[in-house]
């Protein structure tokens, strides 16, 4: 049945792609008509309706309804397949319609349109190999090919919103004509970098809501892992920053020397991520280098106005991150992982450093040159950028923690306190929490007894667990009735 509607759907898809197809194939840039001004890569006319449209869809079905059926995949929930086949129609609708526009032209080959032919393969596949899935061919030649697919499904499914979130930038960029030439180079450094600490940050929310309990059996400390990714990204910096061969000018030490100290922070706090016994140690490192980040950050000379207010914002952001996240670990924490043992419980403040990373990622991206002379020349201040900025940030920590919450929620269900059982009773009728209970006392009887003594009093446990078993109500009667013959 779920096959023959996944089947349906994909035939929609196909209808869509014939209602579409020749729509798209009429629309081209590259006519000799084009109204692109010699060294420009976009025309001057404004976004049309269809382009807006385009835009909103594809956000929608990228960065809402695919992230959301990655969740639910991840949980074997039975709306995973329903909620992909509903993001995939609009993404196709939006793809041709992204070819169907007017007003606004846009040079050929440029990147966001690459990338959006490799998204859209991606895609297609991603679905064939779902469906493959779904119908369950699990015997003779299927069942080898079954587990070739299943981790690649697995892999597209899960890369699928960090490629979703590249393309969104590219999109940003090439509608407004940015990143090209000269320009390019603090383009990358700008978005990679911001997109660093947003992902930093949506790595800290799902540790510190569902991921406590695994931090503490890997064995390794969060600042460990955390240190070992600034040692790595401060030798890329070191090297790749200033160009070899050229005049040494005052970015180039900066960021070079930004790289240095990250390689050099990262070794130690690798050093002290352990104790004088080799168990997982927390320490200050990662966030006291994400507070001299944000120092070095607000320095940097900036000659407009409002890309001064908005690199010094990032700066005291990043700051204040650093800060509010070695003041959690020493004296919130206290040096443990988690605020109660059994992971699922955190403090307020614990949120602070997270969204403040959060919001460090979108003021970055959004303070390269080409922003600020647009923001600079427009009629938008330094003050409502900047809260601009804020509010995306607030936005994706919302909808991360949704996700999170989501995933939680189906991977982790609530247990009723009015009835423990909750329909999870095992074979000889006892609950879950009965068997937790018998698993204790053993344990306890194991410590305290010797061989002897442990296995006798083990058998005369098994005996009064027998007669508890005797007692529940499905045999109750017959017990009756045995002791009354």
């Amino acid at each position: 049945m779920v096959v023959s509607r996944a089947s349906g759907a994909a035939s929609l898809s196909l209808l869509c792609i014939a209602a579409f197809a020749e729509m798209a194939m009429a629309h081209d840039h590259h006519d000799g008509d084009s109204k692109i001004a010699d060294g420009d890569t976009v025309s001057q006319e404004p976004i049309d309706t269809i382009l807006w449209i385009h835009i909103f869809i594809q956000m929608f079905a990228y960065g809402v309804i695919f992230p959301i059926g990655m969740v639910l995949g991840i949980t074997k929930s039975r709306w995973h397949v329903p909620t992909q086949i509903v993001g995939s129609i609009l993404a196709l609708l939006g793809f041709f319609l992204g070819h169907a526009h007017g007003g606004r032209e846009f040079v050929g080959g440029n990147v966001h349109s690459g990338f959006a032919n490799i998204l859209q393969l991606l895609l297609i596949g991603q679905v064939v190999l779902g469906l493959y899935l779904k119908g369950h061919w699990e015997k003779g030649v299927n069942g080898r090919i079954r587990k070739l697919i299943r981790p690649c499904h697995s892999i597209i499914g899960k890369a699928m919103p960090v490629l979703s979130w590249t393309q969104m930038i590219f999109g940003g960029i090439t509608t407004l004509g940015f990143c090209q030439g000269e320009h390019l180079g603090q383009c990358l450094a700008h978005f990679i970098m911001g997109s660093a600490f947003i992902a930093y940050a949506v790595l800290l929310t799902i540790i510190l809501l569902v991921g406590q309990v695994w931090m503490r059996r890997c064995g390794r400390s969060q600042e460990f892992v955390d240190s070992a990714v600034i040692g790595a990204w401060g030798c890329v910096n070191t090297f790749t920053e200033h160009r070899w061969g050229t005049a040494w000018v005052k970015n180039d030490w900066q960021h070079t020397t930004m790289g240095i100290i990250w390689w050099c922070a990262g070794l130690a706090g690798m050093w002290l991520s352990k104790d004088r016994d080799g168990n997982p140690k927390r320490n200050f490192i990662p966030g006291f280098v994400i507070f001299m980040t944000g120092w070095a950050m607000s320095a940097h000379p900036q000659e407009l106005m409002v890309s001064a207010m908005t690199h010094s914002m990032f700066g005291k952001t990043l700051m204040a991150a650093g800060l509010t996240r070695i003041i959690e670990i020493a004296f919130v924490l206290k040096d443990n992982q988690s605020t109660s043992e059994d992971g699922r419980s955190w403090n307020s403040f614990q949120y602070i450093p997270v969204f403040l990373l959060y919001a460090a990622g979108f003021l970055f991206m959004g303070a390269t040159e080409e922003q600020m002379a647009l923001v600079h020349n427009s009629a938008l201040d330094g003050v409502s950028y900047i809260l601009i900025l804020y509010s995306l940030a607030f936005l994706v920590f919302l909808f991360s923690n949704m996700l999170i919450r989501l995933y939680d929620r189906l991977a982790n269900p609530a247990i009723d306190i009015k009835n423990p059982a909750n329909g999870h009773a095992r074979a000889n009728g006892r609950t879950v929490e009965e068997g937790r209970l018998h698993d204790a006392e053993e344990f306890e009887l194991d410590g305290l007894m010797s061989d002897d003594e442990g296995d006798e009093s083990r058998r005369m446990l098994r005996r009064s667990e027998d007669r508890t078993s005797l007692d529940t109500p499905s045999t109750l009667g017959k017990n009756n009735e045995a002791s009354v013959n």
